[in-house]
């Protein structure tokens, strides 16, 4: 059975990602940011939202460990600031409904909601470029990196929250990323 670690960076809804893979059948544990890397066995990691990039713990050194990363929202700008993009303040903060327009239709984690979805997200920061490697895999009117993937490392970042209810088609991300761990 694959099994993925949701790494706890003290977001609201970390609980939620353990339960949307937990719903699918996935081993799936929630994990303290400050474990240290060589204590980590998982098939795939999700870092999670949460509300600083203060409190990220070791999530920088879980970048190395040769797993799929999935970052959600302050994961994906963990993503991007350790590895040589750039985080800014959003012109759009708080939490709002936003339609994302897919990019990239062949990506692996996202491309299967082509050619729009809607989503719920917090732009109070957000990644305003993407690290050398990555792709620009999603828009929107908000934001321009509502998502990004490294398909060749296995790295993955999404600015909205695909475990809540008011994402349509959250469970899809999950899935399509259990499929990149398989």
């Amino acid at each position: 059975m694959t099994r993925i670690d949701v790494i706890d960076n003290h977001g609201q809804f970390t609980h939620l990602e353990q339960r949307a893979l937990r719903d699918m059948g996935v081993d799936v544990e929630i994990v303290d940011n400050e474990t240290p890397p060589e204590e980590i066995d998982a098939d795939g990691l999700v870092l999670s939202g949460g509300p600083s990039i203060d409190r990220i713990g070791n999530c920088p050194d879980y970048l190395d460990l040769d797993v799929p990363v999935l970052g959600i929202c302050l994961g994906h700008q963990v993503i991007a600031t350790e590895l040589g993009g750039e985080v800014g303040e959003g012109d759009y903060g708080g939490y709002a409904d936003v339609t994302v327009d897919i990019v990239d239709d062949a990506d692996p984690l996202i491309g299967s909601l082509a050619p729009s979805t809607r989503v719920w997200a917090s732009h109070a920061d957000e990644v305003v470029r993407v690290p050398d490697g990555f792709a620009r895999t999603a828009e929107s009117d908000v934001c321009g990196v509502e998502a990004m993937s490294d398909t060749d490392r296995g790295l993955y970042g999404v600015q909205w929250h695909p475990e809540v209810a008011h994402t349509e088609r959250g469970e899809e991300v999950f899935e399509n990323f259990l499929d990149i761990c398989e």
